[in-house]
């Protein structure tokens, strides 16, 4: 299984303990399990070949991180949503940006342009193009906010 693929994996585990409110390693112990998955396989490609072991660290990481930091990743989307109230995001979109701003932030091995572009394709393939635009643009201004050096005032 790719990274791209176990990103992917990761946002429908997100999403789904959205309605689920499941605790995350319940989450992923449950939908991982070898029958449960298998029968997945016939829903979406991405369910044909099984995590390895170094993706299934990387969704227990990301998982439990996006569920023990949702607040702190809903500000951050709050603040670069302009104009947009985070309960008005959809559900998926919103799981999408949060874990975009957690890999950027807690995820050493993922590059910043990664988790933005990967966040921008998940977008589109299940919100279409114009939420991929949307959500470039908040990954985007936040990548930049975070990356600019902090000036000092000058007294």
């Amino acid at each position: 299984m790719t990274r791209g693929n176990a990103r992917e994996l990761a946002v429908h585990l997100i999403y789904g303990r959205e309605f689920t409110g499941e605790e995350p390693e319940q989450v992923v112990s449950t939908r991982l399990d070898k029958t449960y998955y298998r029968n997945l396989g016939a829903e979406n490609d991405i369910y044909e070949e099984r995590p390895s072991r170094v993706q299934m660290q990387y969704l227990d990481t990301v998982v439990s991180g996006v569920a023990n930091r949702a607040d702190e990743l809903n500000e951050q989307i709050s603040k670069y949503a302009i104009g947009w109230n985070v309960s008005r995001i959809s559900r998926l979109t919103r799981c999408i940006l949060q874990l975009a701003i957690f890999e950027i932030l807690y995820v050493e091995d993922v590059p910043t342009g990664v988790a933005v572009s990967e966040a921008v394709r998940l977008a589109k393939k299940y919100d279409g193009d114009d939420t991929g635009s949307f959500v470039n643009g908040i990954l985007g201004s936040f990548a930049r906010s975070i990356a600019a050096p902090e000036t000092e005032e000058v007294p």
